[in-house]
């Protein structure tokens, strides 16, 4: 019989054996080992995993950024768990945590008291799960968070340079949870409290797990089953590898999916098919849980954490996005259709921010992973549930969903009206195409119009972020990203509110250079069409191929997934640079290079124009690419 655990609300939940010792426990019912340190916050996901747990009445401790290098007592402080071992790699896979694109070791983590480097391995997942494994052999493993989410099925590791099986073959773990936690989590513990053994748990949604070839899938839940190519069939054929990702993105973001398997040696890798969407009733539940909203007590003396210091005074009142972008891992792993918060629960955490001992009046940011796609969603729910495509705005706006910015529109007033706030500021990238009519033709009642208004004039801190990704048509559909003219259209837009209320708030385009589909002329015309806008480029970040992206797979493999038709990417160190040097026209020492790389590439037109005085006063601005795992609140 499982006892609720008794505690002030205001505790975090355990991190030493000390705590535990000190609520009286002689045991622990489910031990967390994350490669994060502890942050008791809802865009932490070792606190809302941890918090989930504690609400279903189990006791949970956590292991955070454990030693693994030479002593594992970290792994044994607390003895066996009652249950299993929950497993994480943190909020970011932890291989594009370590290196840049070019695989250079990073100096800093986000995740670390004191930004420190270091504190987690390469592989996290892996390592932490087959230490367990070693130190515990009965106990079992679930992991989770994104490392284990992207890895479920076959991948090309970039910094390994191969083909990997599911990370539940090289980790060894018992079951693996994909894609936002909460709903699966949640019907697991139901199962445990009954008595059911981890890992014999077959038939949750949106969990993985391995299983003898000469079994037979279980069969109560109905579920069609799809077959993949084997991982062994993969590593023979690219082409096949290519086809796999097709089906493995489309049954990831269909409402009534199939069951996913695929053999592996002697073994099945058997994906079950995802939750519908989190309703409104359930992602608030996720967010009201009793966090403090702190670190951890443990790290005060090591300095602050980075990744809570950009966050702790931020809103995320949303998850999941419909634009598909190629190389971005969101819609992969939170989903494509969006979840959005209640106004209560909005404005209930604006409540809990301003009592924050360090609060000065200022809300960083009023987002999600696409700020304004706040509860946007299809207007009959029958089309969305038959639907496939991967993206609900690429290549054109899907005529079912319903863009109305009006309720976050409404969001913003409220929180303005809020007497402890200041000011509230949009800190994540917006969808700029959403606010252009020409290409989002459902503006009928002008409330497009009307957020634009609200947001530029209240709600941007000094610039605005938005992501055009590049120049190039045959580029920009590659990434699956709207053509270039819209975002002019868009700076028009902006340019235009801004001169009517005499503000100077800089545009911040994102681009990425080496992305598949971008030859060097192409990053040459996205210099000079910068250039021409009055845009001087100062960091460009290249094209990392991240696991279960539609870009990483035609690094890889050379094709698109889709129509298997051969996409050039850069892929030396040479290639990239070259396409690297076009956004340094204003550098001296590349002047000449510039222009002797692009006569031996017949466009001299591009020379006179990147090297000749600028048209329009050039404003100095940071553009920074997309890091493919870059959000915050991913778990």
């Amino acid at each position: 019989m499982i006892i609720r655990p008794e505690r002030p609300i205001t505790d975090w939940l355990p991190l030493t054996l000390n705590e535990v010792e000190k609520r009286g426990w002689d045991e622990v019912d489910v031990v967390l080992v994350s490669g994060d340190a502890y942050v008791d916050h809802p865009a932490f996901g070792t606190a809302v995993i941890g918090r989930i747990i504690e609400s279903e009445g189990f006791r949970t401790a956590i292991i955070a950024q454990p030693n693994w290098r030479d002593d594992l007592r970290d792994f044994k402080k607390y003895g066996r768990p009652k249950y299993f071992f929950g497993v994480t790699a943190g909020c970011m896979d932890s291989m594009v945590n370590h290196y840049t694109a070019n695989k250079r070791l990073r100096s800093n983590d986000s995740y670390t008291p004191g930004g420190e480097a270091g504190y987690r391995p390469d592989y996290a997942t892996t390592v932490y799960t087959k230490i367990l494994k070693e130190l515990y052999p009965d106990v079992p493993v679930l992991i989770g968070g994104i490392e284990a989410s992207l890895r479920r099925v076959t991948h090309y590791d970039y910094w390994k340079d191969q083909l990997m099986p599911s990370i539940l073959v090289d980790s060894g773990a018992d079951l693996l949870v994909y894609g936002m936690g909460e709903q699966p989590l949640r019907e697991i513990l139901k199962l445990v409290k009954k008595g059911v053994p981890l890992n014999t748990i077959r038939n949750v949604n949106q969990v993985a797990y391995l299983q003898d070839s000469s079994e037979a899938l279980p069969d109560d839940r109905g579920w069609n089953t799809v077959e993949l190519a084997s991982h062994e069939v993969c590593l023979k054929d690219k082409i096949k590898y290519a086809s796999n990702f097709k089906i493995v993105e489309v049954e990831s973001n269909k409402w009534q999916a199939n069951r996913i398997i695929q053999k592996v040696g002697n073994e099945t890798l058997v994906i079950n098919p995802p939750f519908k969407i989190m309703d409104e009733k359930e992602i608030d539940q996720s967010f009201d849980l009793p966090y403090t909203r702190l670190p951890h007590p443990k790290y005060k003396k090591r300095g602050p954490i980075p990744a809570y210091e950009m966050i702790k005074f931020s809103i995320n009142m949303h998850r999941g996005c419909f634009g598909g972008c190629s190389f971005c891992t969101i819609s992969a792993h939170q989903g494509k259709f969006i979840a959005s918060r209640s106004e209560e629960s909005i404005l209930k955490e604006v409540d809990q921010i301003v009592q924050h001992p360090e609060f000065k009046g200022y809300i960083s940011d009023l987002g999600g992973p696409s700020a304004n796609m706040y509860r946007m969603k299809g207007k009959d729910e029958s089309i969305c549930a038959r639907c496939q495509a991967p993206s609900c705005i690429h290549p054109v706006i899907c005529s079912n969903l319903d863009t109305s910015h009006k309720p976050l529109t409404k969001i913003y007033q409220k929180v303005d009206a809020h007497p402890e706030v200041k000011k509230a500021f949009v800190g994540s990238g917006i969808r700029y195409d959403l606010l252009v009519d020409d290409f989002n033709k459902n503006n009928q009642d002008g409330n497009h119009d009307e957020y634009m208004e609200q947001l530029v004039t209240r709600h941007v801190s000094g610039r605005l972020k938005v992501a055009p990704e590049h120049t190039s048509d045959d580029t920009l559909r590659v990434m699956r990203k709207p053509s270039f003219k819209y975002f002019k259209k868009f700076k028009q837009k902006y340019d235009k509110i801004q001169e009517k209320h005499e503000l100077k708030q800089p545009l911040i385009p994102y681009f990425i250079s080496s992305h598949p589909g971008c030859e060097e002329a192409d990053m040459a015309n996205l210099a000079a069409e910068t250039k021409d806008l009055g845009f001087q480029l100062e960091q460009v970040q290249d094209f990392t191929p991240t696991p279960m992206t539609v870009a990483e797979v035609i690094y890889y493999s050379g094709v698109h997934p889709y129509t298997l038709q051969p996409i050039k990417t850069a892929k030396t160190k040479e290639e990239k640079l070259a396409q690297n040097r076009f956004f340094f026209w204003y550098k001296p020492e590349f002047k000449s290079w510039i222009r002797s790389r692009l006569h031996k590439l017949n466009r001299a037109d591009l020379a006179d124009r990147l090297l000749s005085n600028p048209k329009k006063k050039i404003q100095g601005n940071e553009v920074v690419g997309v890091v493919k795992n870059k959000k915050k609140r991913f778990r």
